[in-house]
C-alpha cells in the first residue's frame, strides 16, 4: 500500500531486495525499459528474473498506440518476450473511449505515426470547425511545438464546450536524453482554459483495471492489491497512479526527474519527495535485479 506523505521512501539496491513480496508488477516502459532510442539491458534482465521468480509482469504505458505496436517496438529494441506477460497501453483504453463516440466527427491533434490508434474505428476526422470532440495523441511536431502553439485552436474548442480525449497523459518524456512534450501537456493547457479533458492512461483508474483483468485471466486467480507493485519514473503518472490504485509504488530515479534526483543525496531526495503530490514507497536509480 502506498505510503503517506510523511513516511520515508526506502532505498533499494535492486528489485531482488523485494523478491517474493509481489505476485504482479505493473511496469512502465518508456523511461524504465527503454529511453525511446535504446533499451536498458539491466532493466530487461530484471524483468526476466522477476518472471522466473514467479512475479507476473504487465507492461503499462501511456503510449497512444495499440499494445501490438508496442510489442513490435520492443522486439525491434531486442527486448525478449520473456520479459513480460502482457502489455496494456493508454491507446487500448483510448480506443474504447473513441468507440463509445462512434460516428461522431473528431478533430485530431497529433503526429501521423499515431494513426493506428483509430484504425478500424468509426471516427471520422474533420476540420476543427466541424468537430464534436477532440482527440489529442501528442503534438504535431514535438521537437518544435509547445501547447502554446495550439492556444487559439484550444480556446475555440473550450468556448464550444468540446471534450478533449487525451491519449497520453504524460506531460513530457525523455527521448534519447532529450525531454519532449506529450499529449498531457496539451490537455493540461486545455483544462487551464476551462476545457474538459478525458484521460485514457496513468494515473487514471481504467488502465489499471484493464491491466489487472488481463493478469487475473492469465493467472487464473485474483491478485490481492498488497501483492502488486507498480514501477515507473514519473510522480504525476506512475507513482500517483499506484497510490490511487492501492498498490506499492517503486520509482526509477533516472527518468524524467533525473535532473532533480540522480546527483542528489538520499537526504535531498527525501526532501524532494516530500514536496511532491505523492511519495513512492521505494526508489532506486535504475531498474536492476
Amino acid at each position: 500500500m502506498s505510503t503517506t506523505a510523511s513516511a520515508p521512501t526506502a532505498a533499494l539496491r535492486g528489485f531482488s531486495d523485494l523478491a517474493g513480496r509481489f505476485d504482479l508488477c505493473f511496469c512502465d516502459v518508456w523511461g524504465v525499459v527503454h529511453n525511446g532510442v535504446a533499451p536498458f539491458p539491466e532493466a530487461v534482465d530484471a524483468l526476466v528474473r522477476m518472471r522466473e521468480q514467479g512475479t507476473g509482469v504487465v507492461l503499462m504505458t501511456n503510449a497512444p498506440r495499440p499494445a501490438e505496436l508496442i510489442a513490435g517496438q520492443l522486439d525491434g529494441f531486442g527486448v525478449p518476450r520473456t520479459a513480460w506477460d502482457a502489455i496494456v497501453t493508454s491507446g487500448d483504453v483510448c480506443r474504447a473511449l473513441i468507440g463509445a463516440r462512434a460516428g461522431r466527427p473528431m478533430f485530431r491533434i497529433g503526429p501521423d505515426r499515431d494513426l493506428p490508434l483509430t484504425a478500424g474505428l468509426d471516427a471520422p476526422e474533420v476540420a476543427a470547425a466541424e468537430a464534436d470532440y477532440v482527440l489529442c495523441t501528442g503534438l504535431y511536431d514535438d521537437t518544435a511545438d509547445t501547447p502554446q502553439t495550439y492556444a487559439a485552436l484550444l480556446r475555440d474548442f473550450a468556448a464550444r464546450g468540446l471534450e478533449l480525449i487525451c491519449a497520453n497523459p504524460d506531460l513530457v518524456v525523455e527521448r534519447g536524453g532529450e525531454i519532449v512534450p506529450c499529449a498531457g501537456s496539451v490537455a493540461l493547457a486545455y483544462e487551464e482554459m476551462g476545457g474538459t479533458a478525458i484521460y485514457a492512461g496513468k494515473p487514471h483508474r481504467p488502465i489499471y483495471e484493464m491491466a489487472l483483468a488481463i493478469a487475473r485471466e492469465k493467472r487464473g486467480a485474483e491478485v490481492p492489491r498488497e501483492r502488486i507493485c507498480a514501477i515507473g519514473d514519473a510522480i504525476r503518472t506512475d507513482i500517483a497512479g499506484a497510490a490511487a490504485f492501492g498498490v506499492t509504488g517503486i520509482m526509477v530515479l533516472a527518468g524524467i526527474h533525473a535532473q532533480d534526483l540522480m546527483e542528489a543525496t538520499w537526504e535531498e531526495r527525501h526532501g524532494w519527495f516530500g514536496r511532491q503530490t505523492h511519495r513512492p514507497d521505494y526508489a532506486l536509480p535504475h531498474l536492476v535485479w
